[in-house]
C-alpha cells in the first residue's frame, strides 16, 4: 500500500469488480459491537485509548491519554456522480465515494445516485468517532468489526433515517458518513490524536464496495 493517499485523487484502476454490500437497519441489536445510536449529542463521551507502550516498560497511569477530543462539521456532498467529504475537525478532505465506475464519473449531472461505490476505509486505534445529522435526513456508513486481516466481505451498510446519530467504537472500521443525495452536514467528534489506519480496496482487492440506494 502507499504511503501516502491523495484522498482527492485516487487515480484508480480502471475496471474493478464490485462487492455487494448487505443494507441494513440501524438499530441497538444491528449494531451490538460497533457502536451505538445517539439521540443526544451532548450526552455522547468519546472513548480514548491510551498511547501504547513500545517495549517492557508500562506507561505511566494518567498519561498517554490527555490529548482529548476535536470537533467540527463533516459535510457530505454528492456532486453529480462523485461524493465527496469535508471533516472540518482534522481539515480533511475526500473522495468518499461514486455512483459509476471511477474512471467514468461525471460532476456535471443532475441524476440522483442510485448506488455507492466505496474504494477507501479506515479506523483509529486513538478513540472513538460521533457522527450526528444536522439536516435530519437520512444516511449511510459502512462498517466492519476490528482486526487488520480486513476483506470487503466483511463489511456492513447501515442505513440510518436521520432521527439520531452514530458512536462508533475505536478500532472499528469505516469512512465518514455517506448522504443519500444533495449535501449534508453532521456534527462530528473524535479523538484528537486521529491516527488512521487504511485500507485500499481498489488496490488491494481489486474491487469497489456497492451499496444501493434505496430512497422512501
Amino acid at each position: 500500500m502507499n504511503a501516502h493517499i491523495d484522498y482527492l485523487n485516487p487515480d484508480l484502476p480502471h475496471g474493478l469488480r464490485r462487492v455487494t454490500m448487505p443494507v441494513v437497519d440501524a438499530t441497538p441489536q444491528t449494531l451490538e459491537g460497533f457502536g451505538r445510536l445517539v439521540a443526544d449529542p451532548a450526552d455522547c463521551a468519546i472513548e480514548i485509548v491510551q498511547w501504547p507502550a513500545t517495549g517492557s516498560r508500562p506507561i505511566e497511569p494518567g498519561t498517554g491519554d490527555e490529548a482529548g477530543t476535536t470537533q467540527g462539521v463533516f459535510v457530505s456532498e454528492w456532486r453529480g456522480e462523485i461524493l465527496y467529504g469535508r471533516n472540518e475537525a482534522v481539515d480533511g478532505h475526500y473522495v468518499l465515494a461514486y455512483a459509476a465506475q471511477p474512471e467514468a464519473a461525471r460532476e456535471d449531472t443532475n441524476e440522483p445516485p442510485q448506488r455507492m461505490l466505496l474504494w477507501h476505509a479506515n479506523y483509529h486505534p486513538d478513540g472513538g468517532q460521533l457522527f450526528f445529522p444536522l439536516d435530519h435526513r437520512p444516511f449511510y456508513v459502512p462498517l466492519a468489526l476490528p482486526g487488520d486481516d480486513i476483506a470487503p466481505e466483511k463489511f456492513v451498510c447501515f442505513r440510518f433515517d436521520g432521527r439520531e446519530g452514530l458512536y462508533i467504537h475505536p478500532n472499528i472500521w469505516h469512512e465518514g458518513v455517506f448522504t443519500l443525495e444533495g449535501t449534508q452536514r453532521f456534527f462530528d467528534k473524535q479523538g484528537a490524536v486521529h491516527a488512521r489506519v487504511s485500507v485500499e480496496f481498489a488496490r488491494e482487492f481489486g474491487c469497489l464496495l456497492e451499496a444501493p440506494i434505496a430512497r422512501a
